[in-house]
């Protein structure tokens, strides 16, 4: 039986990578990285992303590797405590590098949150959901 997944990811650099996730506050599973990946967490989630570089992801899927200039295949969310917590990454977002291509605002009278673009084009967003005025 299944016990974990993960997502993969192509990058371009690793380091790279690990200084702008590390700068807005993720944290990297060490025991699961080599030369060309490592394995992201985001906050207190087990879950790993697996981030490979280009050359060994597109030997891994067989696949030519999606523009991330030109569209976008999947969109990776996460959750927030608060709305100041979403205000908080958008600034760290920005510092560090990344597109913050959807400023932080209400979404749909229950969530609050933006969305911004990795140093690859990855795209993510971020929410803080309000239960108790998500619609019925």
């Amino acid at each position: 039986m299944t016990t974990e997944y993960w997502l993969n990811l192509p990058i371009k650099d690793i380091k790279r990578s690990k200084k702008f996730f590390t700068e807005i506050g993720f944290s990297f599973k060490i025991e699961r990285e080599t030369e060309t990946m490592t394995a992201l967490l985001v906050g207190k989630a087990t879950m790993p992303i697996m981030f490979f570089e280009e050359k060994m992801f597109e030997g891994v899927i067989q696949n030519k590797i999606s523009d991330t200039s030109k569209g976008t295949e999947m969109m990776i969310s996460f959750n927030a405590e608060s709305k100041k917590e979403v205000d908080e990454m958008a600034k760290k977002v920005e510092s560090a590098g990344g597109d913050v291509f959807s400023k932080p605002q209400e979404i749909q009278g229950w969530m609050y949150g933006f969305a911004f673009s990795d140093l690859d084009g990855h795209r993510w967003n971020m929410l803080y959901m309000d239960m108790e005025k998500m619609p019925k």
